[in-house]
């Protein structure tokens, strides 16, 4: 499986997604909407992007370790954009970051970027060779 055209085929719906909802973001609350919307793209993508990245490296470990890196960068990236949400809401103001703006963007992008993983692993899984049986034919 690549982890390459996964993270391409999630990367595209999202990105899409992203545009048309920060755009939309502008027209419904002007400039906070467009810096709310531009937040919650660059947070999806990288909150997502880090899930494959591990993905990637944990590839040859054996099944606990890999599991144990799993929940570890899981609870990290939760910890983290715990702290990245108090600072934006702490340091910023309203009339900079629409948080509504926010939110509604990052749910969008992060439908958006599941829908494309998983379509993406769907068409992978579906390319490859079925194993064969001691009965099959060659």
């Amino acid at each position: 499986m690549s982890d390459t055209q996964l993270w391409r085929g999630a990367v595209l719906p999202a990105s899409i997604v992203a545009g048309l909802s920060s755009t939309v973001m502008v027209f419904v609350n002007g400039q906070p909407g467009l810096f709310g919307g531009l937040l919650a793209s660059v947070t999806v993508i990288i909150f997502f992007s880090v899930h494959l990245l591990v993905a990637r490296v944990s590839r040859d470990l054996d099944p606990m370790a890999t599991m144990a890196l799993a929940m570890f960068s899981y609870f990290a990236k939760v910890i983290f954009m715990g702290a990245f949400l108090l600072l934006v809401t702490r340091y910023s103001d309203r009339s900079t970051i629409d948080r509504g703006s926010f939110a509604i963007c990052a749910i969008l992008i992060t439908m958006a970027w599941l829908f494309g993983e998983i379509r993406s692993f769907l068409k992978l899984r579906f390319q490859m060779p079925l194993p064969k049986k001691e009965g099959d034919l060659q």
